[in-house]
């Protein structure tokens, strides 16, 4: 079991089956030393998007925990991505980026907070190695009516 793996299941993580394209796209990229996660939604280990993850962030349908429980799950659904990509997690030398896109009600601004979600899982999981550049986006609507997508940008080894 790899070093990232152990640290997974030691914080009582298992990764779910990488869920496939739903459109014309891939599911990651490696572009030289980059992996490049498409977008991912925050289906649990069912493959499902629980009711509690469905809607607006900031109003009456989402609380901002469960938003940042959405974020942490699309995380761990990168998590997935990357390692149907590249086999094994220890081969991540570290996050560069993450971008998180916010099913927000009008006026709701605490973003980041929902966003942290995710980058916290991520520092976790990988340590320094997971610090990384991010942008948080407060969008309209999200596919299957999420409240969070989660993308991401890796540096792998050859």
């Amino acid at each position: 079991m790899s070093k990232t793996e152990a640290r997974l299941t030691a914080l009582g993580v298992t990764l779910p089956s990488p869920a496939a394209p739903v459109a014309n796209y891939v599911p990651f990229v490696i572009a030289g030393p980059l992996l490049v996660i498409s977008g991912q939604l925050p289906f649990g280990a069912d493959g499902k998007l629980d009711p509690a993850h469905a809607g607006k962030i900031g109003g009456a349908a989402v609380s901002i925990e469960a938003g940042k429980e959405a974020a942490c799950l699309a995380a761990i659904n990168v998590l997935a991505q990357a390692k149907a990509a590249v086999g094994d997690l220890d081969k991540i030398r570290r996050c560069v980026r993450l971008g998180g896109f916010i099913n927000a009600a009008s006026g709701f601004s605490a973003l980041p907070a929902i966003m942290n979600g995710a980058s916290d899982f991520i520092v976790e999981v990988l340590g320094e190695a997971g610090r990384h550049a991010r942008s948080t986006v407060g969008v309209a609507e999200l596919p299957l009516e999420a409240c969070v997508e989660v993308e991401a940008m890796f540096e792998i080894a050859p």
